[in-house]
């Protein structure tokens, strides 16, 4: 007889502790999936073993006996660990870890494989010479992976520069050693890349892919490949951090500085925390790449916690795009009101008759950001959020972008009755039917969330551009980032400035990040590329910096502002979001947890602690949120989230009529 303690399959707070059962299947392992009767009604539910003893710990009345143990799902020691690891970092559930591990789906009825990227074809270059930097690089890395040794390294090189190609050596170096790689990048849209090239390299059946565009079954299927060993590499989007690997060797994160790594659901997670606390216990190399690391990490790396490495040139030798910054606001004052720069124009006209390609990037989707009135000024807003409405031209529908709402323009106005509704702003389908207009000979392509909505559309779109059978792409961040297309010859930021109006300490960091990375996209071949970033405050640092390409001109602005005001990462910040149905007991929520939190802190620590307030988005979903922000400094994370903890388990025994959630350094403050 064994008695087991485990974490039970449900949702309620009330049950978030580990249940003790008998079993009498001396099978039974740390992180075998099992079932057990739970509840007064005794129904069987999953659990999940977290640990197991020989003699009870003390005398139980009416104990329970697990039924029957799970076959396929048995979790390793490492990944129970990582799991309680998990739930103090990001106080959240037992079950909400382990199901980050678990997998999607189920084993198909007619026993039919399904491998989402059977048969895909690679794409094999060869295995190029190095430059001098790449095998400058390279050097620390192998020797870290060839001693067994947990090291972070940051690989910081220019646009182009052949970071990818130091990732497969490396990967190589892993897999020589027996060893298991995992492969992250920021967004699923560049999966497809990575994987041909992973596979030209590699060979399919060495390769899994874990991406939230895959169906259940296939992420079942993957992630059963991945658990029993039959492959080395996993690819994938964030999520891909939790592969089921037995001996991983390295984590990579391409574009490392991408807020796409940090989870917006429960539980709240950042994807480079996750893999650095499974590689402690493996032994295993981080390698984070960027053209425009994050400036916590670049800091990091001046701290000597990472290890940084360099690429200061181009792969090929050609020398990074030309960069010309428009000021929009001359453009009005010379009669120009569209949305496309003169300059801009003529450099497009150049680009077309040379039969090089186009990028125009705009991250604002939609074709025009609100609706309104010009007799009464009323913005049509959604009911049940109260931010205004995009207007999507394509479909007719005026679209709430957080809860999915949508409903017919009106005609009139559902105010006074004016037929004089107009619509103000620019997304990604008004860029394109302007740029239709302008270049009616050519072939535009748009690539945002609402063009890309069926399955595979993104890399149809993609693989169209590559084979240059598309002219110009307009579309969000996900033609930003990490895309290589060497006939690129002119790229076009249509508005510069929209990332720097997000009410957030790090939207000049956003800005730079994906001005400097969508200009990467230029000039990639053999020819120098063009670009244009299109701005009205074109004096504002990060639009200067990015335009001179200077990163590290960037940063040693950034960090002295960052000092000054105490922003990570001089501190960590912690938000706590109250939501109710009613305003007021959401209100109520964060104030009472307000008072409770400053009394555990103590007086000295109570100015870290902001009072409540409506949250920038007060309602979403027809539900009222306040958000109550706390500024952790250095070296006591450990204790603020222990007094969190503490104030967590005392309410959750009492029946609430509001929810909270707690985002360790958020990525987003709306």
């Amino acid at each position: 007889m064994k008695y087991i303690d485990v974490a039970i399959d449900n949702k309620s707070e009330h049950t978030d502790t580990l249940y003790t059962y008998g079993c009498g299947d001396d099978r039974v392992q740390i992180g075998q999936k099992v079932y057990v009767p739970f509840g007064l009604g005794n129904k069987v539910r999953d659990a999940y073993v977290f640990r197991i003893s020989d003699k009870p710990k003390s005398e139980y009345k009416n104990l329970k006996y697990a039924e029957a143990l799970d076959e396929e799902v048995c979790l390793s020691r490492e990944i129970i660990n990582t799991c309680c690891w998990m739930k103090r970092r990001y106080l959240c559930k037992y079950i909400d870890a382990v199901k980050c591990f678990t997998p999607a789906g189920s084993r198909s009825k007619r026993g039919k494989e399904r491998n989402p990227y059977k048969g895909a074809e690679g794409e094999d270059s060869g295995v190029p010479e190095l430059t001098r930097q790449q095998k400058a690089a390279l050097q620390p890395i192998s020797e870290a992976i060839g001693r067994r040794l947990h090291q972070r390294f940051l690989l910081y090189g220019v646009t182009g520069s052949g970071k990818t190609e130091v990732y497969m050596r490396a990967a190589q170096k892993c897999l020589d050693e027996g060893r298991q790689v995992i492969m992250l990048v920021p967004e699923i849209s560049l999966t497809t890349q990575i994987i041909q090239r992973f596979i030209g390299r590699f060979g399919a059946e060495t390769i899994a892919v874990l991406h939230s565009r895959l169906s259940p079954g296939e992420r079942h299927d993957e992630w059963t490949r991945i658990r029993t060993g039959q492959v080395s590499i996993v690819i994938g989007a964030r999520s891909a951090v939790f592969a089921p690997l037995a001996d991983i060797g390295m984590i990579i994160l391409d574009e490392e500085h991408e807020a796409t790594y940090k989870s917006d659901m429960t539980p709240k997670y950042d994807a480079v925390e996750v893999a650095l606390k499974r590689l402690q216990e493996h032994r295993g190399i981080l390698l984070c790449g960027s053209a425009t690391p994050g400036v916590s990490t670049y800091y990091r790396s001046q701290m000597g916690i990472y290890k940084r490495l360099e690429l200061t040139e181009r792969y090929n030798q050609v020398a990074l795009p030309q960069v010309e910054v428009i000021d929009m606001r001359d453009e009005l004052k010379a009669g120009n009101k569209t949305i496309i720069s003169r300059a801009l124009h003529r450099e497009m006209e150049s680009a077309l008759e040379k039969k090089r390609q186009i990028i125009l990037f705009l991250n604002r989707r939609g074709y025009s950001t609100f609706i309104s009135c010009r007799e009464c000024g009323l913005v049509l807003k959604c009911p049940s959020c109260g931010i205004s409405l995009t207007y999507h031209k394509e479909d007719g529908r005026a679209v709430c972008h957080y809860c999915g709402h949508e409903e017919e323009p009106p005609a009139l106005c559902p105010s006074c009755g004016s037929k004089y509704i107009r619509y103000f702003g620019t997304g990604t389908e008004k860029v394109e039917e302007q740029v239709n207009a302008l270049f009616p000979e050519a072939v535009i392509q748009r690539l945002d969330l609402d063009s890309t909505r069926r399955k595979g559309s993104i890399e149809a779109i993609l693989k169209r551009f590559k084979k240059g059978r598309i002219d110009i792409l307009v579309g969000t961040q996900l033609v930003a980032k990490g895309l290589d297309f060497r006939n690129v010859g002119l790229v076009g930021i249509i508005s510069a400035d929209v990332t720097l109006n997000i009410p957030d300490f790090r939207s000049p960091e956003r800005t730079f990040q994906l001005i400097t990375q969508a200009a990467g996209r230029a000039g990639r071949g053999e020819e120098t590329g063009r670009v244009i970033i299109q701005s009205y405050t074109p004096d504002n640092y990060a639009v200067r910096f990015a335009a001179q390409q200077d990163y590290k001109g960037f940063f040693d602005a950034e960090i002295q502002l960052r000092s000054y005001m105490g922003y990570p990462p001089f501190s960590d910040l912690i938000q706590l979001v109250f939501s109710s149905k009613e305003e007021e007991k959401a209100k109520a929520a964060a104030e009472l947890w307000y008072e409770k939190y400053a009394d555990a802190l103590g007086q000295g620590e109570r100015e870290r602690i902001f009072r409540p307030q409506p949250a920038p988005m007060n309602k979403i979903k027809d539900t009222y949120r306040y958000c109550m922000l706390i500024k952790c400094p250095q070296g006591k994370r450990k204790t603020y989230t222990e007094a969190l903890r503490q104030i967590k388990d005392t309410e959750k025994i009492k029946k609430k009529e509001y929810a909270v959630t707690v985002d360790i350094n958020p990525y987003s403050f709306v």
